[in-house]
C-alpha cells in the first residue's frame, strides 16, 4: 500500500503537467493560465459559500442532540473540494468540483460512514470541551475576600525577581 502511494504521489503530478500541456496546445497559454486562476477564484467561493452552510448545518445538529458525524463528513469533504480547487491543475478541479456536488458528498458519505466511528459524549460548556463531573470541582478553588488581593505578595515564589 504505501509503494501504491508512492506512486500515484509521483503520478499525479506528470498527469497533471501533461493536462496541462494538452489544453495549453488546443487553447493557448493565456486562456490556459485564466481557466486556471479562474477556477481558484471559483473554489475560493464556494468553500466560503458552502463552507458556512455546513457549519450552520453543524451547529443546528448539535442544538437538536444529534450527532453531526454526516455534516462534519460533508465540511471536511467541502474543505477539501476548495483545496483541490485552488491547487493549479485540471485533474485536481475536476475532483474539487465534484466534490462540491451534495449527492457526490452523499455517495461518499455512504461508502465511509461505515468505516468512520463518531465519538460522542462530549459536552461544550462555558469551560469549552470536557466532561462534567468531579474533575471540574477539583480544579476548582474558592477563596473568601480576605484571602485574595490585588497587591503582590513580597514572599510569593512566583513573585519576579527584581532587576538592580
Amino acid at each position: 500500500m504505501p509503494t501504491l502511494i508512492a506512486i500515484l504521489m509521483l503520478a499525479f503530478p506528470l498527469l497533471e503537467i501533461a493536462v496541462f500541456v494538452l489544453v495549453g496546445g488546443e487553447i493557448g497559454v493565456l486562456p490556459t493560465i485564466g481557466l486556471i486562476v479562474l477556477s481558484g477564484m471559483v473554489g475560493a467561493f464556494l468553500l466560503r459559500w458552502q463552507g458556512f452552510g455546513a457549519m450552520q448545518r453543524i451547529r443546528r445538529e448539535v442544538e437538536q442532540g444529534g450527532t453531526p458525524g454526516r455534516e462534519l463528513a460533508h465540511g471536511a469533504m467541502i474543505m477539501l473540494a476548495g483545496i483541490l480547487l485552488l491547487i493549479p491543475g485540471f485533474i485536481s478541479d475536476v475532483f474539487g468540483l465534484l466534490l462540491f456536488i451534495p449527492a457526490v458528498r452523499d455517495a461518499a458519505w455512504r461508502f465511509f460512514s461505515s468505516r468512520i466511528t463518531v465519538v460522542t459524549g462530549f459536552s461544550a460548556g462555558a469551560r469549552g470541551f470536557g466532561r462534567p463531573g468531579n474533575r471540574d470541582r477539583e480544579r476548582t478553588i474558592d477563596l473568601d475576600e480576605d484571602e485574595y488581593t490585588k497587591t503582590p505578595d513580597p514572599n510569593s515564589p512566583w513573585r519576579r525577581p527584581e532587576i538592580e
